[in-house]
């Protein structure tokens, strides 16, 4: 069953009582864990976007839905819910949590990740409001890059086109403009993003990455001359 199809039967079974991606109960759980958790959640309430925390307690819930200690979680409640999926609504739980603060824009990078390919408008969706919580343009690259991951480089050209500040966020937001517009075709297009990337104030991180895109577009376009 694809995942979001059962993210929903999930939620409208256990809305009011599952405990996917919230801290089980103590009696369940080693104590390190615990505390470790507890720590994590509170940087994670001053930073919703702390990528090392992030990652640390994603991680950990993952662990967490893959271990049958609780009979009562619908997620080991059904034998045949496999644990890479269980983690993976368990990752859905958290992030949807955490992405109800004002300035996270990681949690939904991470929700637009899930829904990708079972909901691409949704995650399309996702990925534009963390671009428009994060002024650095960081949200916006690793949006791009799971779009182009999904193969869907069109879309990705879509929303970094509308997006992309190329004086104020960081260089990796034009690379990935770059590869998505060679992706869909479009070498002229990838020609023109990459002269819009060297006019970026940060001109070594621009060069360290400018060799390889001239190759890849000087490839597309031989490509073309030869088709």
């Amino acid at each position: 069953m694809a995942m979001m199809s059962r993210l929903r039967q999930l939620i409208r079974r256990t809305r009011s009582t599952s405990t996917v991606g919230v801290r089980r109960p103590t009696e369940t759980r080693r104590r390190g864990d615990t505390v470790h958790e507890d720590s994590l959640r509170a940087m994670l309430h001053d930073d919703p976007n702390d990528e090392r925390a992030f990652n640390a307690l994603a991680d950990l819930v993952r662990r967490h839905a893959s271990e049958p200690d609780n009979p009562d979680d619908p997620l080991t409640a059904e034998p045949e819910e496999e644990p890479i999926q269980a983690g993976d609504l368990a990752l859905w739980s958290l992030a949807e949590e955490l992405a109800g603060h004002p300035r996270a824009w990681r949690p939904l990078v991470e929700l637009g990740r899930l829904s990708v390919n079972d909901d691409p408008e949704g995650a399309v969706r996702r990925f534009t409001t963390a671009t428009e919580r994060d002024p650095s343009g960081v949200a916006l690259a690793k949006s791009l890059e799971i779009l182009r991951d999904a193969h869907m480089p069109v879309e990705a050209l879509g929303l970094g086109i509308g997006h992309w500040r190329t004086r104020e966020q960081v260089p990796e937001v034009g690379r990935q403009l770059v590869l998505a517009a060679l992706e869909a075709d479009r070498v002229f297009e990838a020609r023109q993003h990459l002269e819009a990337l060297e006019a970026h104030p940060d001109h070594d991180q621009v060069e360290a990455m400018r060799h390889d895109l001239v190759a890849a577009i000087d490839e597309a376009e031989a490509r073309q001359a030869s088709s």
